[in-house]
């Protein structure tokens, strides 16, 4: 069985500005042999043409893509992935614009279905502006390939980055939503909250407008079914005064024709200095996810376009 890995990390303010510590926290992602890395907070990545960028690229041994104002990235191994297209229309309410790709996955052969992928970074301070992010977010979830036969069918998508807000109670092992008095930050209280019907309570709606979407949480997946750990449900960044207590903040989420491919999930944790985000690790049975890729049919190009569902152009500014 080839195994395939999905490595997903806020690395706080890639190193802020410290080359030392960028070159420490890439060396330890590369020690995983990850094929594919979603990156957030990819703070300076594009100054001195793209010099850091470059430099992460070598430490990682694999190909990178930096989103708009380098807020995120994803690296990918291209001897695994090819990449077929870029999405740099990502929406118009981004405060941090993701990146996103469609990829195919060489195993499993020039006629199987790609996989898109995207590194997102919901926004920090407004709930509001996450809700909306987070229904952009489903686009790469309704991108369609027409089949030899004249059919549409969905392209698989996995996204994977830091929500900023916490996921729906899933009735399994892991972190408790925090209670508002416990956030001794006041201003972060308003980050992490909303008023609802029933009062104000945390925020979980980014995780339930992306389930309500067909996307699944790759740790609660994992963990809820036999064999699963509930290493896979562990928190992504610890407590803090300002902050409340542990949280899953950072969090992967697959469409679900991927599911059956996943083989693992768990958290790496990484020291405090390198980073305030552990990273998420998600492995894919490669040898299924081929199999599950060749089952959609192939991509037959059209009149409109080579693939439909696509986000529309933005207004000129």
């Amino acid at each position: 069985m080839k195994t395939i890995t999905v490595v997903c990390w806020n690395f706080e303010r890639n190193g802020k500005n410290d080359p030392q510590l960028r070159c420490q926290a890439h060396e330890l992602v590369a020690q995983y042999n990850p094929q594919l890395v979603l990156r957030q907070e990819m703070w300076g990545a594009d100054e001195n043409g793209s010099e850091v960028m470059y430099e992460l690229e070598n430490i990682l041994g694999l190909r990178g893509w930096l989103g708009l104002r380098s807020c995120t990235a994803v690296f990918t191994d291209q001897s695994v992935f090819r990449t077929v297209r870029e999405w740099p229309q990502t929406g118009p309410v981004w405060v941090l614009p993701p990146t996103a790709l469609t990829l195919r996955y060489l195993p499993a052969g020039e006629g199987a279905m790609p996989v898109i992928v995207s590194s997102f970074h919901l926004n920090y301070a407004s709930g509001a502006n996450r809700v909306a992010e987070a229904e952009w977010l489903t686009t790469w979830a309704d991108k369609r390939s027409t089949a030899p036969d004249g059919t549409t069918v969905r392209i698989p998508a996995l996204l994977g980055g830091d929500a900023n807000s916490y996921p729906e109670p899933s009735a399994l092992e892991e972190p408790t939503l925090p209670e508002l008095d416990r956030i001794r930050d006041e201003p972060h209280r308003a980050h992490r909250s909303y008023l609802g019907t029933k009062g104000r309570r945390m925020d979980t709606r980014p995780d339930e407008i992306l389930r309500t979407a067909g996307l699944s949480d790759v740790a609660v997946h994992r963990a809820d079914r036999p064999g699963g750990s509930v290493a896979a449900l562990a928190p992504t960044v610890d407590a803090c005064d300002t902050h409340g207590p542990d949280a899953r903040i950072d969090r992967m989420y697959v469409t679900d024709e991927l599911l059956p491919a996943i083989t693992d999930v768990d958290v790496i944790r990484v020291r405090p200095e390198l980073s305030d985000h552990h990273i998420v690790r998600l492995t894919l049975d490669g040898d299924r996810l081929a199999a599950l890729l060749r089952q959609r049919p192939a991509h037959t190009p059209h009149a409109s376009g080579a693939v439909t569902g696509e986000p529309e152009p933005l207004p000129a500014a």
